[in-house]
C-alpha cells in the first residue's frame, strides 16, 4: 500500500506543532484564539503604523516637501510596493531557519526603529525645504525638497518596508498554526480566523487614519509617528510575553532551495524517458503529497536512472528528488496564473492612498467648524471593510453555506472574483465623481468630499474580498513547509499591484504630456485615469474566470488512469492507492 496523503495537507509528524520547550502541545495550555490574539496584535500595531503614514503621506511630500502629485504618488507606491515584496524575504528566513516567531519577533522591532527614524525625519527643520505660502504655489516658485533631506525619509520608510514584510508575511501563518486542521473543534475555529485576522487589522487601520491622521496634521507629525513607534513597541512586549502560550512548528529548510533544486533536475534529465507509472519515482510510496499528472516535465527530477540506484545516491536531494519535493513545486507553480490576476486590483487599490487623498484636499470637507483631514476620509474605505467582513461571517457565509452545502461556503477563488468586481465599479464612481467635481471647481465651485464615500465603499468591499480570498487561498494551496513563503507570494500581489500603480502613472504622465494627472487636479483630466483603470479591471476580470474555473483545489486531488477516463476525487481523509503484483519497469517517452 502507498500512503498518498493524510487529511490532504500533506503534514507528516515532522510538520507537527511543539510547545515552547520542543514537547508535544498540550492543546489546553497553548494555541486557541487566546494565542492567535496575541500573535495579531502584532499585525494590528503593524497595520497602524503602516496606514497611519500612507494614508497622509502625500499631503506630506505635495504640502510640505513640494513635490508634485505624480512624484508624490509614485513615491508611496513604491513604498507600499516594498514592503510587501520584502514580505518574500521574511517568509524565507522563517521557513528556512528563523521559524515565525523569531522572524515576527525580529522585523517588528525593525519597523520600531524605523518609525522613530521617520519621526526624526518629520521633525527636524533641516530635513524640509523653506515655507511656501499658497499664493506661491499656484504660481510653481515653491523649492522642491533636495536629495539630501529625502535622504533620511527614505531611509526611514524603507526600513520601515523591511520590518513591515517580515510581519505580515509570517503573522498569519504563525497565527493560523495555533489551530489544529485535524480536530474537528478547532478546524471550525479555524474557518473564522483569516475573516477575524483581517476584521482586526482593519480595527487598526481606522485608528489610524481617523485619529494618527488628525494628530499628524493638528497638532505634528512627530507626535502622529511617534504614537505609531509606541504602540510597536508594546506589541513587541505583548508578543514575548505570550512566549510560553504558543505552538511552534520547526522551518524545514529552505523552499526556494527545493524549487532551485527541482527545476534544476528536471533541466539536467529532460533527455530521459519518463517511467511507465509514476510509483516508479523516487520515494513514490512514501510521498506526502498526492502525485498529478500536471507539469509531467518536472517529473523528470524524481527519475531513478542507474546512477541514482543504490541508496547512497537515491538519498542525495542534489542528484535525485522525491516525489513530494516534485509536487510541491508544481502547487507553487499552480499559484502563479492566479497570482497574476490578483496585481490589478491592488493597483486600483493603490489610488485610495493617493490620487483619492488629493481629491478630498480639493473638496469641501467640514462639518460644521470642524475640517476632516483629507487623509482621514479614507475611515470610510475601512468602515466598509468591516462592516463588509461582518456580514460575510454573520450572514452571507452561513447563506453560501446552505446554497452549497460546503462549509467554507465562499470559495477563496469566489472572494476574489467577487472582489475584483467591486473594484471595477469604484474606479467608474471614481471617475464620475472626479468629473463632476472639476466641472463644479472650474465654476468656482465646491463639491462635498463626501461623494468619495461610494468609491471608498465599493473598494473597501472589494478589499474585504479579496484580501482573506488571496490570503486563505495562498495558506491553504501551498505546500505545508512553504507556508510563510506562501504569503509573502500573496503579498507579492500587492507590491506588484503598487508598482504597477508607479510604472502605469509615468507611462500616463508621459504619454498625456502631463494632462491627466497634475499638482493641481483642477486643471487635470484625473477622471480619464479612473476609467483607463476600471476598462483594464474589467479585461482582468474576464482572464481571471477563465483561470478560476481551470484551476483544482488542493484537496480536489484527481488520478488519471491509462486505461480508463475516470476521475476519482479524493476527501480530506487518507488517500490509499493499492498497486498489487509485480510490474515491471517500461520507460516511455514524455
Amino acid at each position: 500500500m502507498v500512503l498518498v496523503s493524510k487529511h490532504g495537507s500533506g503534514e507528516g509528524e515532522e510538520d507537527a506543532a511543539v510547545d515552547f520547550w520542543g514537547n508535544p502541545v498540550d492543546k489546553s495550555k497553548t494555541g486557541g484564539w487566546l494565542a492567535a490574539g496575541l500573535i495579531l496584535g502584532t499585525e494590528l500595531s503593524e497595520r497602524i503604523c503602516v496606514m497611519g503614514i500612507s494614508m497622509n503621506l502625500v499631503t506630506y511630500l505635495v504640502g510640505d516637501l513640494h513635490l508634485s502629485s505624480a512624484k508624490s504618488a509614485t513615491i508611496v507606491t513604491n513604498f507600499l510596493g516594498a514592503l510587501n515584496l520584502l514580505g518574500l524575504l521574511g517568509g524565507f528566513l522563517a521557513d528556512a531557519k528563523l521559524g515565525r516567531y523569531l522572524t515576527v519577533a525580529t522585523f517588528a522591532s525593525i519597523t520600531a526603529v524605523g518609525v522613530i527614524l521617520l519621526t526624526l525625519a518629520t521633525t527636524i527643520p533641516g530635513m524640509r525645504p523653506p515655507h511656501c505660502d499658497d499664493s506661491r504655489r499656484q504660481l510653481h516658485q515653491c523649492i522642491e525638497a533636495n536629495g539630501g533631506q529625502l535622504a533620511m525619509l527614505y531611509a526611514a520608510l524603507y526600513t520601515i518596508a523591511l520590518g513591515g514584510g517580515g510581519i505580515k508575511s509570517n503573522v498569519s501563518g504563525f497565527g493560523s498554526d495555533q489551530f489544529d486542521v485535524n480536530d474537528p473543534k478547532e478546524e471550525k475555529a479555524m474557518i473564522f480566523f483569516f475573516n477575524r485576522f483581517y476584521f482586526a487589522i482593519s480595527i487598526g487601520s481606522l485608528f489610524a487614519v481617523i485619529v494618527l491622521v488628525y494628530v499628524q496634521d493638528n497638532v505634528g507629525r512627530g507626535w502622529g509617528y511617534g504614537i505609531s513607534g509606541g504602540t510597536m513597541v508594546i506589541a513587541v512586549i505583548v508578543l514575548l510575553c505570550g512566549t510560553t502560550f504558543y505552538r511552534f512548528k520547526k522551518p524545514r529548510g529552505s523552499p526556494l532551495t527545493v524549487i532551485w533544486r527541482v527545476a534544476l533536475l528536471a533541466w539536467k534529465k529532460r533527455s530521459l524517458p519518463l517511467p511507465s507509472h509514476p510509483s516508479f519515482l523516487n520515494d513514490y510510496q512514501n510521498a506526502k503529497v498526492p502525485y498529478t499528472y500536471r507539469f509531467k516535465c518536472l517529473d523528470k527530477a524524481a527519475i531513478l536512472d542507474e546512477y541514482v540506484a543504490n541508496d547512497r545516491n537515491r538519498n542525495d536531494p542534489w542528484i535525485v528528488s522525491t516525489v513530494t519535493e516534485v509536487e510541491e513545486v508544481k502547487m507553487v507553480l499552480k499559484l502563479l496564473p492566479i497570482w497574476s490576476t490578483g496585481i490589478l486590483f491592488w493597483t486600483i487599490y493603490s489610488q485610495m492612498t493617493t490620487f483619492t487623498v488629493e481629491q478630498a484636499s480639493f473638496m469641501g470637507r467640514k462639518v460644521g467648524s470642524f475640517e476632516i483631514p483629507p487623509g482621514s476620509m479614507s475611515a470610510f474605505l475601512f468602515i466598509a471593510i468591516l462592516l463588509v467582513t461582518s456580514l460575510n461571517e454573520k450572514l452571507f457565509i452561513p447563506i453560501a453555506r446552505k446554497l452549497t452545502h460546503n462549509a467554507q461556503g465562499l470559495t477563496s477563488l469566489q472572494r476574489i472574483g467577487i472582489g475584483l468586481v467591486f473594484s471595477i465599479f469604484g474606479m467608474v464612481a471614481a471617475g464620475v465623481v472626479e468629473k463632476e467635481r472639476r466641472t463644479l471647481a472650474l465654476g468656482q465651485r465646491t463639491l462635498s468630499a463626501f461623494w468619495l464615500i461610494p468609491q471608498f465603499f465599493l473598494i473597501g468591499a472589494g478589499e474585504a474580498f479579496t484580501y482573506v480570498g488571496q490570503l486563505e487561498f495562498f495558506i491553504r494551496e501551498a505546500p505545508e513547509r512553504m507556508k510563510s513563503m506562501s504569503t509573502g507570494l500573496f503579498l507579492s500581489t500587492l507590491s506588484m499591484g503598487f508598482f504597477v500603480s508607479s510604472l502605469l502613472v509615468t507611462i500616463v504622465d508621459k504619454v498625456t504630456n502631463k494632462q491627466w494627472l497634475r499638482s493641481n487636479l483642477n486643471k487635470g483630466n484625473l477622471n480619464y485615469f479612473y476609467w483607463l483603470l476600471a476598462v483594464l479591471g474589467l479585461l482582468n476580470f474576464f482572464f481571471f474566470l477563465v483561470l478560476a474555473r481551470k484551476h483544482q483545489y488542493k484537496d480536489q486531488h484527481y488520478f488519471n488512469s491509462k486505461d480508463n477516463n475516470e476521475e476519482l476525487k479524493s476527501s480530506n481523509d487518507l488517500v490509499a492507492l493499492e498497486v498489487e503484483g509485480p510490474i515491471s519497469i517500461k520507460a516511455t517517452e514524455s
